[in-house]
């Protein structure tokens, strides 16, 4: 019996390394893992990055670059998460800090990878998409959609900062990206009025009786920090999420979806004392901390966070936040529920035990070692 198991396990391994030999496998060798409903799925640990680490590159940034056509078109710090296997913050989303100086011109160009910016700190910059000048001030969101012709003049008195996000690791998963396109002159000139569309689409529920088109694009590219800031402050009074607190998705205004086809954008408030319930989800996000200090919980790891930084959460982690501070905390957030959405692959879930929270076992920095061995080590160790 011994040796006819012996030569069918021979002949097995030779059947494998045929079809092997051809660019083939099979199907029947792979394993699922399995785990109970509290046990995490997420494909990578979490990662942060540290407003007190991201600042002095910023302000080197800013002193050693010009933009221009030639070396570099933009001053941006990029944040790269070693657990993706590539240059984003997520494995379909990046993020960044761009810089500039008064008296920049970032040269006007256009590319396949959608974009949005978030104003950090600074005010006095106007980015031209697509022929109309939209300003940036902290707090103010801005679309730049796919192929959009975009270029920043800044005419402040001090460095302005803002937070860049793209699809670009989505885009190039696809093979459908393409160089980038510069506009044939320095600077697109600004053929609309600064901020048109927010005067056509600014107030959601109005539209302009002769605008007939749809378009998963939102029409609207301009989002004001005070109106932002006013809906968090309305919905407080009345209503909030178990799982995100206080927490409103930017929309496209003709359509109530998603800004872009493959990323969506969220401005979310925790207010003080709060500690909102577990959950997970299909989609990967991109955090940026506007205001306060507080802490997400992540598989089990306490990730502080505080004004200035930077955090990504993988797939399918559980993850729940609390604000122990006397003062709210603010955070932007992209995401790629867009394009998941319309594939009938975005999932939740709810925590289902001790009472919606996961217990803690450890903090962010202490975890580090623990969370890159889950991982598989950091990709190049």
């Amino acid at each position: 019996m011994a040796g006819e198991a012996d030569s069918k396990a021979g002949a097995m391994e030779a059947f494998y390394r045929e079809l092997e030999s051809k660019s083939m496998g099979a199907l029947w060798r792979r394993r699922y893992p399995e785990g109970g409903s509290g046990e995490s799925a997420a494909a990578y640990p979490p990662m942060a990055w540290r407003w007190r680490d991201i600042e002095p590159f910023a302000y080197r940034a800013l002193e050693m670059v010009k933009p221009g056509r030639g070396e570099g078109e933009r001053r941006a710090v990029t944040l790269h998460n070693p657990y993706t296997g590539g240059s984003g913050a997520t494995h379909t989303l990046t993020a960044a800090l761009q810089c500039v100086n008064p008296g920049d011109i970032s040269p006007s160009h256009r590319h396949v990878a959608a974009a949005i910016r978030f104003g950090i700190r600074g005010e006095g910059t106007v980015t031209i998409v697509n022929g109309e000048p939209v300003p940036i001030r902290a707090g103010d969101f801005l679309i730049t959609p796919s192929l959009s012709w975009h270029g920043h003049i800044s005419k402040g008195t001090e460095p302005m900062m803002w937070m860049d996000s793209l699809d670009a690791p989505l885009v190039g998963m696809l093979r459908v990206g393409m160089r980038q396109e510069p506009y044939p002159d320095e600077i697109e000139p600004a053929t609309k009025a600064i901020a048109d569309s927010h005067s056509r689409f600014g107030v959601g529920h109005l539209r302009p009786v002769w605008h007939k088109a749809f378009s998963p694009v939102s029409p609207l590219a301009y989002f004001p920090w005070e109106q932002s800031e006013q809906a968090l402050n309305e919905m407080a009074k009345v209503g909030s999420s178990l799982f995100d607190d206080i927490a409103f998705e930017y929309t496209n205004p003709l359509t109530g979806g998603h800004v872009m086809p493959t990323m969506g954008c969220w401005i979310q408030m925790i207010r003080p004392g709060t500690h909102t319930k577990a959950h997970r989800h299909s989609s990967s996000q991109v955090y940026h901390v506007f205001r306060g200090r507080g802490a997400t919980i992540v598989d089990g790891v306490r990730l502080q966070w505080e004004q200035g930084d930077f955090f990504a959460l993988a797939p399918y982690c559980w993850h729940e936040f609390v604000n122990e501070s006397s003062e709210e905390a603010v955070l932007f957030s992209t995401t790629d529920t867009a394009v998941l959405e319309p594939l009938n692959l975005y999932f939740e879930d709810a925590y289902e035990e001790n009472g919606g929270h996961q217990k803690v076992t450890g903090v962010y920095e202490d975890k580090l070692p623990a969370l890159e061995a889950r991982a598989g080590g950091r990709p190049g160790s």
